[in-house]
């Protein structure tokens, strides 16, 4: 893989040595375990999907707290009983966590074949949103205080 040098652009940018700094990390010791998806589902709609399989609701925890989801699944024992031949559905537990960006919440989880769905949603409050400043000429101005 590639190392990508981000020092130009510490020059111009004030505040963002965190991103930077996730940005050198990422790819570097991720885990692999379980396989999952980050699609968009509208503009401001995003879902994780993620392979569970072998796992029941009640071993799945799904926790946002500040700009961290963390999905944790946590096998119960299994039948000691049993002789396994061959393992090659994993079962082992996990702990996978997502940063998320200010003002994305979650909106829901849901379980469908095997698969582990997390709906999220950017919401951005009025005040941040864009808004049109109506420009006035200064000519505009003297006409209205000479007529008052």
């Amino acid at each position: 893989m590639r190392h990508l040098d981000f020092s130009p652009l510490y020059r111009s940018t004030v505040g963002f040595d965190r991103l930077f700094s996730m940005l050198d990390t990422a790819g570097n010791d991720a885990p692999s375990y379980p396989p999952y998806n980050i699609e968009r589902t509208g503009e401001n709609a995003y879902r994780i999907t993620m392979a569970v399989a072998g796992f029941t609701d009640d071993e799945l925890s799904v926790e946002a707290k500040e700009h961290v989801l963390t999905i944790k699944g946590e096998k119960s024992e299994e039948d000691s009983d049993k002789e396994i031949l061959y393992r090659g559905i994993a079962s082992r537990t996990f702990e996978r966590r997502f940063q998320i960006a200010e003002h994305v919440r979650v909106n829901g989880a849901s379980m469908e074949n095997g698969l582990l769905h997390v709906d999220l949603v950017r919401e951005i409050p009025e005040a941040m949103k864009p808004r049109k400043i109506e420009i006035t000429s200064s000519a505009s101005k003297q006409i209205e205080s000479k007529a008052h």
